[in-house]
């Protein structure tokens, strides 16, 4: 399953994450000259992404925010920078610029921090802006649990897009992210579930004083957890591959 957009349009232009989105892209461009020398692109990682040992004994604390803004590969940046578009705007939207922007890097150190309590001996380098993102997730649940998603379902050799409420999208990245990381050992690499899980909580816990703001209980009682606005309404082309009967 694959979030492809949502039905909750922002009322302002959402700068701080074309911003963020942007940065990380540059970024990784400017690392394409050490992505075939694999010694070159694991010092990267070393020296600037979140390497649990160093930070446990009292070194490489800036790494908790430099590993935000580099990606492993185009895919990672890729499914990353999607699921910022989707949910970011809509939180900047009602934080303001300034402060969503002071929301998204609390996320991803927060994120850094549940990582490095997960496995605090670990010499295996994280990088990625997942922890951050996941962070805008939590977020975005708290605030707008009942706004359509729509999904790209991939079955195969079938391709649907549905829409469904955003928490059931939600709920079940999280619990994947969740239930992946009792499995997982940190110690071995992989993905950072953890980092995820805890960015999510963590963004989830700063909207909270957002949320009280808009009235808290009221806030989705007024709006039954929909967008407080009207929503966006896409039309669906038909495909022009003719249907055969069977």
């Amino acid at each position: 399953m694959f979030p492809i957009r949502d039905h909750n349009p922002s009322g302002r232009t959402p700068y701080v994450t074309w911003a963020l989105i942007a940065l990380n892209v540059a970024v990784f461009l400017a690392m394409l000259p050490v992505m075939g020398d694999d010694r070159a692109l694991m010092r990267v990682y070393l020296d600037w992404g979140i390497v649990p040992r160093d930070v446990t004994q009292g070194a490489g604390y800036g790494t908790l925010f430099t590993s935000m803004f580099i990606h492993a590969g185009f895919m990672h940046l890729a499914g990353n920078m999607l699921f910022l578009w989707i949910f970011g705007d809509n939180l900047e939207d009602e934080m303001g610029h300034g402060r969503f922007l002071g929301f998204y890097l609390a996320s991803g150190l927060g994120a850094g921090v549940i990582h490095i309590l997960a496995a605090p001996w670990s010499n295996v380098p994280t990088v990625g802006a997942s922890g951050a993102i996941a962070g805008v997730m939590g977020g975005y649940l708290l605030l707008f649990p009942r706004a359509r998603v729509d999904i790209l379902l991939i079955l195969i050799v079938i391709f649907r897009i549905i829409p469904i409420p955003a928490w059931i999208m939600l709920a079940v990245w999280f619990a994947m992210q969740f239930v992946g990381g009792l499995g997982a050992n940190p110690d071995e690499g992989g993905v950072a579930y953890w980092a995820h899980a805890g960015g999510f909580v963590v963004g989830l816990v700063l909207t909270i004083p957002l949320w009280r703001r808009l009235g808290g209980p009221a806030f989705w009682a007024r709006t039954d957890g929909h967008p407080p606005h009207p929503e966006a309404r896409y039309t669906i082309v038909e495909s022009r591959i003719p249907k055969i009967r069977r």
